[in-house]
């Protein structure tokens, strides 16, 4: 059908994979924001409202894991427009929602979407694109991954106070609609093995080791690290983790392929993608919260201010293909890093009236953040094979998943910690941020790379 209609099935999977993450990617940020909200609408303490977010994150670690098995078993296209499909769907039952229990259910339905979705869309895209070509795709990898968060809460400043919290998931239907006419017209069907059983004692140690772990990080953002939930879930989860390990390395068809690891490539990008993200999305959280809260500014203002960083990601995608080229990914990522960890650093510098220098240091912090997050995912899967894309996807959302918890979870619990009656406690957040973004550069110093043309033509004259 594709061909026969003049779309490229290479096309038909960049344009469904950048409506479906996007979607999802800006749903999170777009929520937190509307929490408060959320809070007086149904006359519920903001306390309460964590729910809509708890709900969200646990059902999507549970239902990461089996994304994998599913596209393989039963083919990614049919796989994947069904969870876009529950996706959409628990949107529109979100906006309707009349009380907290309705949303927060409807929220679960929204993660068991995204959690097999993310995953094969990833499979999909990697297995439309050899090695060689998949630089380019870092202009469409970077918009839904980086972008859509640092969107956010633009569009939820706006919704709250000029429309309604609702608006921001009725904004859903009609991309994700078009979105899902347009896979069905267009995707193509690949199967890898409709005979792949099932690790159901995989299951049985993943659904809850990664939910209880997700719960706990969630508990930790809003109790501070003194919370018994935290400490009864994280150390169950943990212990659920610990077995799960052990179990898949020893199975023949295992749920998530541990033995990828192996792969040095898919090993340190996945780290340092883990690493990126914690410090991404633990500054995302906590400077939003510090503009508004310590500095005085609306949900809208700052979303305003937030905007530049999308910018510098969009800029980011446009010039990694050209930096990939020149120096390597070695090179690349670890400046990039770098730069991220300093950007981080830098926004600990700014005042309530220092708006121009807000928007520059968020313009720095997209940028460099895009940059590294664009070449990692090249990286990280240059060497693997088409048939452990699925498994590798897995993987590689579970990583990325956990590290934006961890580090949203991390900063809010500095917060409780230290406090927020001044700037101290937010200034600490910041600085754990660029420490995880420093982690990911001592990573990146051990990627090994063939170097970059300029590199080659002086080895060659030697």
């Amino acid at each position: 059908m594709a061909m026969l209609l003049g779309v490229r099935p290479q096309v038909a999977v960049c344009v469904c994979y950048v409506a479906a993450m996007f979607m999802n990617g800006m749903d999170a940020t777009i929520v937190n924001v509307a929490l408060p909200a959320i809070g007086a609408e149904f006359a519920v303490p903001p306390s309460a409202t964590s729910a809509v977010n708890v709900g969200y994150l646990v059902s999507l670690a549970v239902c990461i894991p089996v994304s994998g098995w599913l596209g393989d078993r039963f083919g990614t296209k049919r796989v994947f427009l069904g969870a876009f499909g529950v996706f959409v769907m628990a949107s529109a039952l979100c906006g309707l929602a009349d009380d907290l229990p309705q949303l927060t259910f409807a929220r679960v339905l929204q993660g068991a979407g995204g959690g097999v979705m993310s995953p094969v869309a990833l499979t999909m895209l990697f297995r439309a694109y050899p090695p060689e070509q998949r630089i380019r795709l870092s202009r469409v990898l970077l918009l839904p991954t980086a972008v859509a968060p640092a969107l956010g809460p633009v569009l939820g400043g706006f919704f709250v106070e000029n429309l309604t919290w609702r608006w921001g998931f009725y904004v859903n239907l009609p991309v994700g609609l078009l979105a899902l006419l347009f896979g069905v017209l267009f995707l193509t069907e690949h199967v890898e093995s409709r005979g792949k059983r099932f690790d159901w004692l995989g299951f049985a140690l993943a659904a809850p080791g990664l939910g209880l772990v997700m719960y706990a990080l969630e508990a930790v953002s809003q109790a501070g690290p003194g919370s018994p939930r935290f400490w009864a879930c994280g150390l169950a989860g943990l212990g659920c983790l610990a077995v799960l390990v052990r179990t898949q390395l020893r199975a023949a068809h295992p749920m998530l392929d541990l033995r990828l690891f192996a792969d040095a490539s898919f090993r340190r990008g996945s780290l340092i993608l883990f690493t990126c993200v914690a410090g991404f999305l633990g500054t995302l959280y906590g400077f939003t919260l510090m503009y508004q809260a310590g500095l005085g500014a609306s949900a809208w203002e700052t979303g305003l201010v937030t905007l530049p960083k999308a910018i510098g990601l969009m800029i980011a995608s446009q010039l990694v293909g050209w930096a990939h080229r020149r120096f390597g990914p070695r090179l690349l990522i670890a400046t990039a890093m770098f730069g991220a960890a300093v950007s981080f650093v830098l926004m600990n510098t700014l005042g309530p009236g220092d708006l121009w220098l807000a928007a520059a240091v968020q313009l720095a912090s997209g940028f460099f953040v895009g940059a590294a997050s664009a070449e990692l995912q090249v990286v990280a899967f240059a060497t693997i094979s088409k048939s452990a894309t699925g498994g590798a996807s897995t993987l590689f959302n579970v990583q990325r998943q956990a590290g934006s918890a961890l580090g949203v979870a991390i900063t809010a619990s500095v917060l409780a910690a230290v406090g927020t009656d001044g700037l101290g406690g937010y200034h600490l957040a910041m600085l754990v941020s660029a420490g995880f973004a420093l982690v990911g550069v001592i990573f990146a110093v051990r990627i090994k790379d063939s170097g970059s043309p300029r590199q080659k033509l002086a080895a060659a004259r030697r």
